[in-house]
């Protein structure tokens, strides 16, 4: 589990929106292709079911990525999440767009991410959140680092850790064993 430090708790209580990168973290980074070209990505559903908590829970989930794939439009399309950018080489435009959109400060919103791409975005949020195998040169501009790696579960542990932060963790886990 990410280290619940005092002020990662304080950090995550004013988060309105998390924005996930995919490869490396929603998936493990690697990339496959049958001889067609066709792409094909693995998530894990404990990711998914967390993407889906933070949204039933009013925290809004936003996708911004380097890369272009059908395959994210499709898994995201069938989480519910609306806000996807992809084919991002300058993540920053996305991020503006998003705030934009979401009408939130940089302050009200946590960035998840891997490797260099994802630093513009780290250093203007409000919680940085690395993966456990992310790349070692942005560590130091993170808040909390996940015990698991991309793909497979680390960004279900960052939705417990911003839900539990927010006193919400306990009421949608009681959902659950309620129905």
């Amino acid at each position: 589990m990410i280290e619940l430090t005092t002020d990662f708790q304080q950090r995550a209580q004013a988060i309105k929106c998390v924005i996930f990168d995919v490869d490396g973290v929603l998936t493990d980074g690697k990339l496959f292709f049958d001889l067609n070209g066709q792409e094909y990505k693995s998530f894990h559903a404990q990711d998914g079911q967390g993407l889906k908590l933070l949204q039933q829970n009013g925290i809004d989930v936003g996708i911004i990525s380097g890369r272009s794939s059908p395959i994210v439009t499709r898994r995201m399309e069938n989480l519910g999440i609306q806000h996807v950018y992809q084919g991002q080489e300058n993540k920053t435009a996305a991020f503006n767009d998003l705030l934009q959109k979401l009408n939130l400060g940089p302050e009200q919103v946590a960035h998840v991410g891997d490797d260099l791409p994802d630093l513009a975005l780290m250093t203007r949020t409000r919680l940085a959140i690395a993966v456990h195998d992310a790349n070692p040169s942005i560590l130091p501009y993170c808040q909390g680092q996940t015990s698991r790696a991309g793909g497979h579960g680390a960004a279900r542990e960052v939705c417990d850790a911003i839900l539990s932060a927010q006193g919400k963790l306990e009421l949608a886990v009681r959902l659950f064993s309620d129905r």
